[in-house]
């Protein structure tokens, strides 16, 4: 999978910047957690669907085995982080819901 390093490290240093500000101040200056999901989203969709072209066009005879290769592992590991993700995620919302108020 190939993921946009330059966001995630805009991402990590919005929130370092934003670390010192009173809370419910807003900052403009980068994009919301939501849009950097957003975009984690669209890169693993992109990840998955080109596994999936290269496996076709493989079948067919149209794309080498290297690359093909390299295209459904891209997939797998893509596929194994959303669900890390996920697990992560599901998680945290247990934790949240156990706790007493």
């Amino acid at each position: 999978m190939v993921m946009n390093i330059a966001n995630a490290l805009a991402a990590y240093q919005n929130i370092g910047g934003a670390a010192g500000k009173a809370v419910g101040a807003s900052d403009n200056s980068g994009g919301s957690f939501a849009d950097a999901l957003k975009g984690f989203a669209d890169d693993a969709i992109g990840a998955i669907k080109d596994g999936e072209k290269a496996a076709t066009a493989g079948a067919t005879g149209k794309a080498d085995f290297a690359s093909v290769v390299t295209a459904i592992n891209n997939a797998e590991l893509t596929l194994q982080t959303v669900v890390a993700i996920r697990d992560k995620v599901i998680s945290a919302y247990q934790t949240i819901m156990q706790t007493q108020v």
